[in-house]
């Protein structure tokens, strides 16, 4: 849900809207009640580390790696 914000609000508060903004909040951003421009994340930025977590967990576990010796497949990646 977005989080509606009056554009005098969204210029003076620009920064701690941006820090909002990266932990994947969004704002509407309003003139006069009217909604004129949204801020939202970008689609480039990192998602919540435990969103990505739980979906490791359940790929893990719907189709597990066997036979996998990770520290080998590390050390390849640090030539």
């Amino acid at each position: 849900m977005k989080t509606s914000v009056s554009s005098y609000q969204a210029k003076i508060k620009l920064p701690e809207l941006l820090r909002q903004v990266q932990l994947g909040k969004s704002f509407t951003i309003t003139n006069r009640g009217d909604a004129i421009a949204d801020l939202v994340p970008s689609a480039k930025l990192p998602r919540d580390k435990s969103v990505s977590i739980e979906k490791m967990k359940s790929f893990m576990q719907a189709d597990p790696v066997s036979g996998v010796d990770v520290k080998a497949l590390i050390s390849a990646g640090r030539k």
